[in-house]
Order: structure tokens, then sequence, then C-alpha cells
């Protein structure tokens, strides 16, 4: 495991009951509901490092079927509390699903990858999604990349992710947004927020 993986991991099992409480009761539905509306009533979602659980709560009471992940074991156990349903502890690294969903939720996840490696876990979520499969992703905008307060983040710009699409090959963009952080007191801090459709 690279010392980015496991300070970041490490940070998230040191301080999941403040991460949790800061994020798990979030209104968030403008995202998440602009995400549903590209998929069929049901259909099958991988929450992509779901954090406390929040966005596998909202989709399963919105009747969708939901499959979770999170690399950090204390994240998982909350996420399991949260949404009610068994949560996988699994590094991005080892997604491996072939044509396996209707679509995928990387909300605040994937932008702990260095850039370098975005590629191999876009083509990972590209190969996770059946044909016209649809993936959500989010990262904080902008072109830093490295440690803010004990993680690793890479952020991105229209730009940077322009290039990641072009070395993966295969997505579509549907909608590109951004938006301000949805925690109190945080509005300031641009997210940018794109859906993509397996081409």
């Amino acid at each position: 495991m690279k010392e980015s993986e496991s300070r970041t991991l490490a940070y998230y099992n040191t301080n999941h009951e403040k991460f949790t409480g800061d994020t798990v009761d979030i209104e968030f539905s403008d995202i998440q509901d602009t995400f549903l509306q590209y998929l069929k009533p049901g259909a099958y979602i991988l929450d992509y490092g779901c954090g406390s659980g929040r966005d596998s709560r909202y989709f399963l009471q919105k009747g969708y079927r939901v499959d979770a992940m999170d690399g950090s074991m204390e994240m998982v156990r909350i996420a399991e509390k949260t949404a009610g349903i068994p949560v996988k502890c699994m590094l991005f690294q080892e997604l491996e699903a072939q044509n396996e969903y209707d679509g995928i939720f990387a909300c605040s996840s994937i932008l702990h990858v260095p850039y370098e490696e975005l590629p191999d876990i876009f083509a990972r979520m590209k190969n996770a999604v059946k044909e016209s499969g649809i993936i959500y992703v989010s990262f904080k905008y902008g072109t830093f990349e490295g440690y803010r307060n004990g993680r690793y983040f890479t952020d991105l710009n229209e730009e940077r992710f322009q290039k990641l699409l072009d070395a993966v090959g295969g997505l579509t963009v549907l909608s590109t947004r951004i938006t301000g952080d949805a925690r109190p007191g945080r509005q300031d801090e641009k997210w940018l927020n794109v859906i993509m459709r397996k081409a």
C-alpha cells in the first residue's frame, strides 16, 4: 500500500466519528437526484467509497439496489449502520466487476487517488458498469495535488478532467457542474461534479 493511501485511510480510521458527524445528514438530494434521473427505477448502483453511508441510504430509500464499499474499516462499520446493508472493505484498485452495475456513485471518494493512478480507476469503473451505464464523480475544483488536512487529494478542473477522459476513452460526459461545498460554512469551497455515460 502506498503512503498516500495508508495515510488517508489512517485519517478516516482515526477521525471516523467527526467525519460522519460532518457529512451523514448533509442535504445532498440535488446531486443525488441528478444522478438518479439517468437511471431506471430499481437500478443497481455501486456506492464507490461510501464514507458514512449517506448516499447508499438515500438510494435504498428510493427503491434502488445498492452495493457499497469503502477502504476504511471504521467507515465500513458506520456505513453498515447508516444504510442497513453489508458494506465491503476494499480499495478502489480492487474493483474487478465486469458489466455488473447500472450506475456508480463516487462522491468525494476517488479524489484521494493520485492523478497518475486515476486512469486505471476510471477504467475499472467503466468496466464495472453495463453498456450505457452511468458514472458520477466529484473532485475539489482546482489543480492542487498533495496532502491537505492529513489526507491525499487530487483536485481537478475541466482541463485536467478532460485529459483523464482522453487517456481512458469510452466515456461520454453528460453533465458538468461546479458547486459550493454542501457543509455549513464551507460554501466557498468549489467542487467539480461530472456525470458520464459508458459509450
